[in-house]
C-alpha cells in the first residue's frame, strides 16, 4: 500500500475529547474516526488489524469444532418476549417498530436467535453436541460511552454458542472455550486473567471474564495474595468477621443532633462504624410490576453496598428481575415514613417497599440505627426482633485488604477491562423457547447451552493500550496492519526511489506487503508518522545508505538502527519478523 494513496491521514494534535492513550493514538495514527457518541468508523489501517484479530478467532474456534454462520442484527421482539428479557432489560436495549407496527430489537446479543434456530434445527440427541459462532455487529445504547473503543454503543463481537444434551457436555465445551480464549488473547499479544463474574442479563449458572489489567479499566477485580482466588468485585465475596454473641439489650432512643453520617455518628457516640446499621435507598423497576419499587438496603456501617449482589439477591429470592436501578429521591424516602440521614426499617410503612438486609446483620447484635426522626438514633436495634427483612443475603462489596473467602489471605483490588466472557447458560433460554431434543427412548429434554464472547474492537483498543510509547503505537507482529513500513527519502538523482520501488515489488511478490511511504515529505515527517502508526519494522531507503549498497533497518520496539546490504534485505526482513513473532510466542508460552 502506497501511503500517498492512503485514505486516512495522521493527526499532529491530540484530540481534546480523547481521554486515554489508545483512543488518542488510534485517532492520531489514522485508525479510527468518531461518528457519534460511542459510534466509530474503522479506517483501512484498523480494518486490516481487525481482520488479523478475526482470523485468529476463526482459527481457534474452528479448532475446537466451531462452525461459522451469520445471524441478523435486527430481531423481532417476540423471541425476546418469550425469554422475558424484553421486560427485564432497560433503556440500553434499542427498540423500534417496523412499518407494520411490529416491535423490533437491535441486537445486543444473540441468545434468543440461536435458541430459536436450535428449536427449529435440533430434534434428536444424534445432532448434539454442536458449536456454532459468528462475528457480528451489535448495538447497546450505553448511557456513558467513553475511552474510545473501550466502551462504545455499536460494537462487533465474536459469539460462539454450544449446544449439548447434558451438563457434562457443556462442561467440556466450556473448558474448551476457556482454553481457546486464552490462546486467542496470547496470539494477539494481550496479557489477560480469567476471573469469576456475574452472569448479569445473560443468566445461567456460572461465568468467567477475561480481564486486561490496566488503570484505565472500569472494572475492579479482586485477587488474593495467597491463593488463586480471583473475581470481579461485582460478585467477589470475602470472609466476613462475625461479632461475638451478646445479650440483646432493650432498644433506646438517643439524641444525636446534626449527626447524619456514619462517620459523624461513630464519633459522636464513640463507637466503631461496625456497630452501626447503615440505610441505603434505591428505586428500581421490577419485571412484571408497573410501579417503581423502593428498595431499602440495610448493612453494617463500615461496609459498602454492592448493587450487583443486591440485584441478584432480589431475583434469587423470587421478588423479580431488577432493571433501571437508581438512588431514591428524598421525597420517595419520606413517603414511607423514613427520614434521610436518620433512617432505619423500624416503624416505616411497608407498602411498596422491599427491605433487603446484609446477612452479617443476622450475626450483629445491638446495632445503632436511625430513629426516623431528625436528630435521633436508636441504640440496640436487632434484625429479627425489631424489624424484619424480606430478603437476607450477602449484599456488601469486597474492599481492598478484605480477607479472602478461601484462605483468609488479603484481597487486592486492581482495575481492568473486560475483553471476553464465557457463560454456562444451561436451560435458561431453551426452556423458555422450547428448544428440546429427543433422547434414545424418545423423551424430550431441553438443550443445554453455553455462550462465549470477545469484543473485537475493544480487544484492538486494549492491544493499543498495552503497546505504545510517547511516540506512538507499537503493534505486535501478529496484529500489525502491515509487517513493514518502507520509507524512501527522496534523492536528487532518483536512485533511492528506484531502489525503494524494487524493494516494494520484491516484498509484494514475497507476500510481505509493506506500507510504502512514497510521499514527497521531509524525513522527519515520514519518521514521525512511522513511529505514530507503529508497524513492527521500518526499512529506510536513502541516497546516503545506497552509497554503501545498504538499507537502514529499525524495529519499532527498539532504539537501535542497523544497515543491511540491499541484496540481503528481503531475507533479513523475513528473519527479523520471525524473530519478533517468536519473542511474542515465548512471552506468552504459545
Amino acid at each position: 500500500m502506497r501511503l500517498s494513496k492512503a485514505f486516512s491521514t495522521t493527526l499532529r494534535e491530540v484530540p481534546s475529547d480523547a481521554e486515554i492513550p489508545s483512543h488518542q493514538l488510534l485517532l492520531r495514527a489514522g485508525f479510527i474516526r468518531q461518528l457519534g457518541a460511542g459510534i466509530f468508523t474503522y479506517l483501512p489501517l484498523a480494518r486490516r488489524a481487525l481482520n488479523r484479530i478475526e482470523a485468529i478467532m476463526r482459527e481457534e474456534i474452528n479448532a475446537i469444532g466451531g462452525q461459522e454462520l451469520t445471524m441478523p442484527v435486527v430481531h423481532p421482539a417476540d423471541i425476546w418476549q418469550e425469554t422475558g428479557r424484553w421486560s427485564q432489560i432497560g433503556d440500553e436495549m434499542a427498540r423500534f417498530k417496523d412499518r407494520t407496527g411490529h416491535d423490533m430489537v437491535l441486537a445486543m446479543t444473540h441468545e434468543e436467535v440461536i435458541t430459536d434456530l436450535a428449536r427449529r434445527e435440533i430434534q434428536s440427541y444424534r445432532q448434539l453436541p454442536q458449536l456454532i459462532y459468528h462475528i457480528q455487529t451489535k448495538f447497546r445504547d450505553d448511557p456513558r460511552p467513553r475511552a474510545g473503543l473501550i466502551r462504545v454503543r455499536e460494537f462487533t463481537m465474536l459469539d460462539s454458542y454450544s449446544l449439548d444434551r447434558d451438563w457434562d457436555g457443556l462442561n467440556a465445551q466450556y473448558q474448551a472455550h476457556y482454553d481457546a480464549y486464552f490462546r486467542i488473547f496470547k496470539r494477539c499479544g494481550l496479557p489477560v486473567r480469567a476471573v469469576g463474574s456475574d452472569t448479569g442479563m445473560m443468566g445461567g449458572k456460572e461465568a468467567h471474564e477475561y480481564i486486561y489489567l490496566t488503570p484505565v479499566g472500569e472494572d475492579t477485580l479482586m485477587f488474593c495474595d495467597s491463593c488463586d482466588y480471583a473475581a470481579n468485585r461485582q460478585v467477589a465475596t470475602f470472609a466476613k468477621p462475625h461479632p461475638a454473641p451478646e445479650i440483646l439489650l432493650p432498644m433506646e432512643k438517643v439524641a444525636t443532633p446534626e449527626v447524619s453520617t456514619i462517620a459523624d455518628l461513630s464519633a459522636f457516640l464513640e463507637i466503631s462504624p461496625a456497630q452501626t446499621a447503615k440505610a441505603v435507598f434505591l428505586t428500581a423497576e421490577l419485571a412484571g410490576r408497573e410501579d417503581p419499587l423502593l428498595i431499602f438496603a440495610v448493612l453494617r456501617g463500615d461496609m459498602a453496598l454492592n448493587e450487583t449482589k443486591l440485584t441478584n439477591a432480589v431475583a434469587a429470592a423470587g421478588k423479580g428481575a431488577i432493571r433501571n436501578l437508581r438512588p431514591a429521591l428524598n421525597e420517595e424516602i419520606t413517603a414511607i415514613g423514613a427520614t434521610p440521614g436518620y433512617a432505619s426499617p423500624i416503624g416505616i410503612r411497608r407498602e411498596n417497599v422491599l427491605v433487603v438486609a446484609d446477612d452479617l446483620l443476622a450475626h450483629s447484635p445491638n446495632m445503632v440505627a436511625g430513629a426516623n426522626e431528625i436528630g435521633f438514633h436508636l441504640r440496640n436495634t436487632n434484625l429479627g426482633r425489631d424489624y424484619q427483612a424480606e430478603v437476607l443475603a450477602d449484599i456488601t462489596q469486597a474492599e481492598d485488604g478484605a480477607p479472602c473467602p478461601h484462605c483468609g489471605g488479603r484481597l487486592e483490588a486492581q482495575r481492568g477491562v473486560e475483553v471476553g466472557n464465557i457463560f454456562k447458560l444451561g436451560t435458561r433460554y431453551t426452556e423458555a423457547l422450547g428448544a428440546t431434543f429427543l433422547d434414545e427412548e424418545g423423551a424430550a429434554h431441553p438443550i443445554i447451552m453455553g455462550s462465549y464472547g470477545i469484543g473485537v474492537g475493544r480487544l484492538l483498543a486494549c492491544v493499543a493500550e498495552e503497546y505504545h510509547d510517547e511516540l506512538g503505537l507499537i503493534w505486535p507482529v501478529s496484529l500489525a496492519p502491515y509487517p513493514v513500513h518502507l520509507v524512501v527519502l527522496n534523492s536528487k538523482d532518483g536512485s533511492a526511489e528506484i531502489a525503494a520501488e524494487q524493494l516494494y515489488a520484491d516484498l509484494l511478490a514475497a507476500g510481505l506487503e509493506p506500507l510504502y511511504d512514497d510521499r514527497d515529505e521531509r524525513a522527519g515527517v515520514k519518521f514521525n508518522d512511522a513511529d505514530l502508526i507503529g508497524l513492527p519494522l521500518r526499512v529506510t531507503v536513502s541516497a546516503r545508505s545506497l552509497q554503501n549498497g545498504s538499507f537502514e533497518f529499525k524495529r519499532r520496539d527498539r532504539e537501535e538502527r542497523w544497515v543491511v546490504p540491499a541484496a540481503e534485505a528481503l531475507e533479513t526482513i523475513r528473519e527479523t519478523l520471525a524473530e519478533m513473532a517468536q519473542a511474542q510466542q515465548d512471552r506468552f508460552k504459545l
